[in-house]
């Protein structure tokens, strides 16, 4: 079964930290869990159901869905840049071969301690926090424009209307 992702490669690459000449294979797999632990808990199952649809039937352009358009590119977006940023931070520094786990290292570069990496994790995570309450406070006042938002029922994944349930880094 096809998955739709809800931002590209360069879409995460353009509107993040996340330098430009990073693998894009090594970030594919952080979008996508980033959009099924972070995303789809704020858009709960069938809102998040209705953007694969429209987005895998390549009808998200189309007159009828322009709010679900421009819910994706002004709030999902963000949120997704950030939350991918939150999922790959932790394993950007490693790589698994055939050898086993190893951390890479550039030429020219430095290596950071546990409490800097702890400081940046924590920012990126306030970033992410920040574009899931602009999420939030649109959608409670805009759920009308998305039904599917709250209909969910039974063994349907309910969206997370409470993002202020981070948890953080006390340094």
């Amino acid at each position: 079964m096809s998955k739709a992702l809800f931002i590209t490669v360069k879409d995460l690459k353009e509107r993040s930290i996340v330098d430009g000449n990073t693998d894009a294979d090594k970030l594919i797999h952080f979008i996508e869990v980033a959009q099924d632990i972070h995303i789809q808990n704020y858009l709960g199952g069938r809102l998040y159901d209705k953007f694969q649809t429209i987005i895998l039937n390549g009808t998200i352009n189309d007159t009828v869905n322009s709010d679900y358009k421009s819910l994706r590119d002004e709030y999902i977006k963000p949120m997704l840049i950030w939350f991918t940023q939150v999922e790959y931070f932790p394993f950007a520094d490693f790589a698994i071969t055939n050898s086993g786990l190893s951390r890479t290292r550039g030429e020219n570069e430095d290596s950071i301690g546990d409490t800097e990496i702890l400081r940046m994790e924590s920012k990126l995570r306030d970033r992410a926090e920040h574009y899931t309450n602009r999420f939030v406070d649109y959608m409670c006042f805009n759920s009308t424009k998305f039904p599917e938002y709250t209909q969910n029922q039974n063994g349907d994944m309910y969206p997370d209307r409470d993002p202020d349930t981070f948890s953080s880094f006390v340094l």
